[in-house]
């Protein structure tokens, strides 16, 4: 027994130094001979790594072609795709001539030939694929393995700029336990190639789109040795219709309409339960929609801004509603006007938000119907005057009238005093009223216009920085 595997030892030695194995040469041209010559010269010696040399490393050729995108998972950071991967090698010693063996190349199992163990560095899980047992074998000792994989890998995934995000996910490829020095990982076909392929073959046709590929030669340096590897950067954009329809044209209704309603008048409409129904709309929406957005990030997401300001200023509107009702509908609980308030917003803001100041009138009405107002300031002086004169009539009217006249007139005097004071405290009123409802007007009008330019910037800073965003990336 020593002296077989002396004997073993010493074939071993001699095949490394004359190369890994021999030509072949085949007994005659059919598959029954070639196969008889690789199992007695290249099958028993799949457990080497097949070089003249252990110091010498061999070369990996790797090149993919993506062939789906399966999904892309925001919340675990995942890609989902489908990857076809070819591996290509050289068997160093081993030829056969074409003729002699009337085959260029045959289809051997994978399990007879040494494998390189390539994995993929971002690999998670690993979904269950077809197996491929078989690789070529060229005549030249050019080993061609091509298998399909459906893997889980992870991504760093940047949602800021959701749902117009592009992302950028390294698929690695490396040995997983030989160094840089016995596999040398080079790099296949080019980078227009595989996405050129990975384009024409791609069957998915869902929420995202292949766009770039790029390839970079790369080493995983631990301690003193190095591993070598080949990173494929994988370009994804989204495919944002679904998302515009269903998330951004209903908020940028939604805000139109509350935009407009500012041209209902608060005196004649309840515009206040108008915006509290707008409210709880687009609250009922955001809750039916939020499966569609993404749930994590570095960074919030801008339409969750987008969403947050248009909320925000729906609330706004309503406060606005509630304070401008207010002082329009409850004046009398104020007192008159300060003068720097009255200067401030009937003198400047009026002008501001184009409503021009009303006219004083120099009429003097007098009316005792209370529907009817009188806002002359000289209403108590002709009230008094003529209280005046009504009294002079009810004393000339006494010394010549019996008592029961006299009693009568003392009394309709009493009651139009009482009407003069009524009508004086009504008059005043009537002015204030009218200062507050003016002032509630121009205050309206001028939050309305910083309502319409606080959108308009809001958005169009969003839209720009979408824009910037994915053209930063591209």
């Amino acid at each position: 027994m020593a002296g077989v595997k002396a004997a073993e030892l010493i074939v071993i030695c001699f095949m490394l130094l004359q190369g890994f194995v021999a030509a072949l040469n085949c007994t005659s041209p059919t598959p029954a001979a070639l196969f008889d010559e690789l199992t007695n010269h290249l099958f028993p010696n799949k457990l080497l790594r097949p070089v003249e040399t252990f110091a010498k490393p061999i070369n990996i050729s790797i090149s993919i072609t993506v062939a789906g995108i399966l999904g892309v998972n925001e919340k675990s950071q995942t890609l989902s795709s489908v990857i076809w991967q070819v591996l290509e090698w050289d068997i160093e010693g081993l030829n056969w001539d074409e003729k002699e063996c009337a085959a260029k190349r045959v289809s051997v199992p994978r399990d007879n030939l040494w494998v390189p163990d390539i994995h993929l560095k971002q690999l998670l899980d690993e979904a269950s694929s077809t197996k491929t047992p078989y690789v070529y074998l060229y005549n030249t000792g050019h080993v061609y393995d091509d298998k399909p994989i459906t893997v889980v890998t992870s991504c760093q995934l940047g949602i800021y700029t959701f749902p117009f995000d592009i992302q950028n996910c390294s698929l690695t490829f490396g040995s997983y336990i030989h160094f840089a020095t016995d596999i040398q990982m080079i790099q296949g076909a080019t980078a227009e190639k595989v996405l050129k392929e990975s384009q024409d073959v791609i069957v998915t046709n869902g929420e995202w789109e292949l766009t770039d590929i790029n390839i970079a030669d790369s080493s995983l340096h631990l301690d003193s040795e190095s591993y070598s590897e080949i990173t494929y950067y994988i370009v994804l954009r989204r495919r944002p219709i679904a998302y515009v329809v269903n998330l951004l044209v209903p908020s940028c209704f939604l805000i139109t309409v509350d935009l407009f309603s500012f041209v209902l008048p608060p005196q004649s409409v309840d515009r206040s339960s108008f915006k509290m129904t707008l409210i709880l709309g687009y609250t009922v929406f955001l809750l039916i929609m939020n499966d569609l957005l993404p749930v994590t990030g570095e960074k919030t997401p801008l339409i969750n801004v987008f969403f947050s300001i248009s909320l925000a200023l729906m609330v706004a509107s309503l406060l606005e509603t509630l304070f401008i009702t207010n002082i329009q509908y409850k004046p009398r609980e104020y007192s008159a006007v300060p003068h720097w308030l009255s200067v401030l917003v009937l003198r400047y803001l009026a002008v501001l938000v184009c409503i021009p100041p009303k006219q004083k009138s120099n009429r003097v009405t007098v009316s005792l119907n209370p529907s009817h107002r009188a806002p002359s300031a000289n209403t108590s002086a002709t009230n008094l005057s003529d209280h005046q004169s009504i009294s002079d009539v009810t004393l000339s009217a006494s010394l010549d009238s019996p008592e029961p006249v006299l009693e009568q007139l003392r009394m309709l005097g009493r009651e139009l005093t009482a009407i003069r004071v009524q009508m004086d405290k009504y008059c005043q009123g009537t002015k204030a009223t009218q200062e507050w409802e003016m002032i509630g007007t121009v205050i309206d009008r001028l939050l309305f216009g910083l309502y319409i330019i606080f959108i308009f910037v809001s958005f169009i800073t969003i839209i720009s920085i979408w824009i910037w965003n994915n053209s930063f990336a591209t």
